[in-house]
């Protein structure tokens, strides 16, 4: 429940759903492998998704979603093509590629954000 409650507060504050932060709390925590890891971690992300949809809406954040309809509507598209393809990839694809592909993932993602943070 703590490593929930941080990981919420993280993705809150990036403005990001957490399911990477999520994926490897229950690999390293739950000692699951990476495929069920990603399973619970889309579980997990849902009612922290709806959540935040409700208070951003209340909020009037999603004018920018006007503003961008065409960004986001390509970005959920392809999204969406991506998490079929990514689905059925999943017994394809080993774990020993998984992992370190996550870890670079996570790797770039955090030097990207530190840079963006110095500018």
């Amino acid at each position: 429940m703590a490593a929930g409650f941080l990981i919420g507060m993280v993705a809150a504050l990036m403005g990001v759903a957490g399911g990477e932060l999520l994926i490897l709390t229950i690999v390293l925590v739950f000692g699951t492998d990476i495929k069920v890891a990603s399973s619970l971690s889309l579980a997990v992300s849902l009612p922290t998704m709806v959540e935040a949809f409700a208070r951003y809406s209340r909020g009037g954040s999603f004018t920018v979603l006007r503003e961008h309809a065409r960004v986001v509507a390509v970005l959920a598209l392809g999204s969406i093509a991506g998490t079929v393809i990514g689905g059925l990839l999943l017994g394809v694809i080993s774990e020993t590629i998984l992992v370190p592909a996550l870890a670079a993932l996570l790797l770039l993602s955090s030097v990207k954000v530190w840079q963006h943070a110095r500018t």
